[in-house]
């Protein structure tokens, strides 16, 4: 049985996208989007949300290659909202510049810095950094364990199979938290969701197809794992990472997602193999059971409401900049979740929860 005592965050999450896939879409630099992701996180901390997510990607199409420095940007302009990745790709990257890149980001903001650690969903990473992809498992795992030991110990030793050996070495600054967050992202292996558990770290769920009630059996499957390994299943934190969007009536929503879900997952689908996305697959998943959270405050709060009575999840990520939306409607659907939104959600979840 989940836990629902927990009060439920509400955060954004983004890549940074910034080539629109839509025929409509203005393209803007890369440039351009990092300063536009300054404006949206600061705006995100005014209104209340709890969390700001940037994801690790290394294509032309997203800005967010090196997500903790535009974290720490709107650091100094931030008071409350944790600063998150969302995901760094831990698999091609260096633990020890992680640790160090987001404990000094908890240092900038005296413990509100997070790591959400995942092996991506994208793979042009590994080519770049000089990583085979038949190492795709093993190097998250042993990449995990050496982040787990620096967060853990300020001198570390340490030998593994992809990355020379540490003896007795410091590895600074220590970070404000103790320990420092490190979430496991994934997108519903079942072996993610046991390693997270068997760890006792949170897990963040990316459910962005099919019905997100389905993911109940991962989520206990997670917290059995947490309980054999001798955790304490109600201290566990599981979030969830959806693609959607907010406006002021549930008809301009989906008229203004729409082009820019069509034309990226058109996009992305020929580069899978995916079949072609059409209005029809798009109407079904902003169903109040489906993985789209698009529509009017009212009725994204009742998605978000239904997803805790499934799910327990103490953490709900909106990815809101899917296809490169303008800025300013970014901006809106930012303001309406954290005014109108979140607001309803806790309402709605006291009131049910008692």
């Amino acid at each position: 049985m989940a836990d629902l005592t927990k009060k439920i965050e509400i955060g954004i999450s983004t890549f940074l996208e910034a080539a629109p896939h839509s025929p409509a879409g203005k393209p803007v630099s890369h440039a351009e989007r990092l300063r536009n992701a300054v404006e949206e996180i600061v705006l995100a901390d005014q209104v209340g949300l709890d969390v700001y997510g940037i994801g690790e990607h290394h294509r032309a199409d997203y800005a967010g290659t090196a997500p903790a420095v535009v974290l720490a940007a709107a650091a100094a302009m931030t008071k409350q909202i944790r600063l998150t990745s969302a995901v760094t790709v831990l698999s091609s990257d260096d633990p020890v510049r992680v640790y160090e890149s987001f404990s000094t980001l908890d240092g900038l903001t005296n413990g509100r810095a997070e790591v959400m650690a995942g092996r991506g969903s994208f793979i042009e990473s590994f080519p770049l950094f000089g990583y085979s992809l038949d190492h795709y498992d093993e190097l998250f795992d042993e990449k995990l364990e050496l982040l787990l030991k620096i967060r853990e110990t300020e001198k570390v030793s340490w030998q593994g199979g992809h990355r020379p050996a540490i003896q007795n070495l410091g590895v600074y600054p220590r970070s404000v938290q103790e320990p420092l967050p490190v979430w496991i992202a994934t997108g519903g292996n079942p072996e993610s969701a046991v390693r997270a558990g068997t760890l006792g770290l949170p897990v963040v769920f990316a459910i962005i197809g099919g019905m997100p009630e389905r993911f109940a059996p991962l989520v206990e499957l997670y917290k059995r794992a947490a309980a054999q390994a001798g955790h304490d299943p109600a201290k566990l934190q599981i979030a969830t990472h959806s693609h959607g969007f907010i406006s002021d009536t549930i008809e301009q929503a989906a008229e203004q997602f729409y082009p820019h879900v069509q034309a990226q997952m058109n996009t992305i689908g020929r580069e899978r193999g995916w079949p072609r996305y059409d209005r029809a697959a798009f109407d079904a998943a902003r169903s109040l059971q489906g993985a789209l959270y698009v529509g009017d405050p009212e009725y994204v709060a009742e998605k978000i409401v239904l997803l805790r009575k499934n799910l327990g999840l103490t953490r709900f990520f909106l990815h809101v900049d899917f296809g490169a939306l303008p800025h300013r409607d970014l901006l809106r659907a930012i303001e309406l979740l954290g005014t109108r939104v979140a607001p309803i959600v806790h309402k709605e979840i006291a009131r049910m929860e008692g």
